[in-house]
């Protein structure tokens, strides 16, 4: 299984958000809210119209969790649409692996901070990236150098060629790679030191001009494959 093959995975496992005892405005308020995910809003009314208003997350027509919709509804003001879990909780650590749709770079670079920055906080571990082609990377030579700079951490980019490898001072790892996944991925991946709460990872690929399809995950197993997938596919090493 490829990088594009584990996105196609995620993809055909669309979760249903069902919005139970609300009007139609608040059906809507949510399925806006959460318009760039492959999600299914709907809504229904139980037949007692009880217990007030929620929500109820499904996958393939069984449970996953239930909210009230007050939870669901929080002001989003304060939050960045990207892992911004505070934003979502308690349905967003249910929704684990559902896919955004079109995020564009300013986006895409958001939340890949959001991974950077937890590595960068630990200070030990793993991260690899994935710039899909060396000039992409060369603009952030200087937050990844901070980060290798870390003693503890081990920085892993991943890039095709179309320009020189850049200069760099520290122990950044940088792979060169003519594999087209490699040209059309955007990933950043976070072992999380080898501890399962903090592993992390966001994988996209590029289907119209900066225009990207991915998810995120903070499932260990998800963060472990797709970490060994580059460990075992790519070891041309420039540094």
């Amino acid at each position: 299984m490829s990088l594009t093959e584990l996105i196609r995975g995620v993809e055909d496992h669309e979760k249903t958000l069902t919005v139970f005892n609300s009007d139609a405005d608040a059906v809507e308020t949510i399925r806006a809210q959460f318009g760039d995910r492959n999600l299914t809003v709907t809504g229904e009314s139980t037949p007692s119209g009880t217990p007030g208003s929620f929500v109820v997350l499904s996958k393939d027509d069984e449970f996953v969790t239930a909210a009230s919709i007050s939870e669901v509804l929080s002001d989003r003001a304060d939050t960045d649409p990207e892992f911004a879990e505070d934003a979502y909780r308690p349905i967003l650590d249910h929704l684990d692996e559902t896919m955004f749709t079109s995020y564009d770079t300013e986006q895409m670079i958001a939340a890949s901070r959001e991974i950077e920055d937890r590595a960068w906080r630990l200070g030990k571990g793993e991260l690899h990236a994935g710039f899909q082609k060396l000039s992409i990377l060369s603009p952030q030579m200087d937050v990844y150098e901070q980060l290798a700079s870390k003693e503890g951490l081990k920085v892993h980019a991943y890039a095709a060629p179309d320009t020189e490898v850049p200069d760099h001072d520290t122990d950044l790892t940088i792979h060169v790679e003519r594999a087209d996944e490699i040209r059309e991925s955007w990933f950043v991946v976070y072992d999380g030191a080898g501890v399962d709460v903090n592993k992390c990872a966001l994988l996209a690929e590029e289907r119209e001009p900066r225009s990207f399809y991915g998810f995120w995950t903070y499932d260990p197993e998800t963060v472990d494959w797709i970490l060994d997938y580059l460990e075992t596919s790519y070891g041309l090493i420039e540094q």
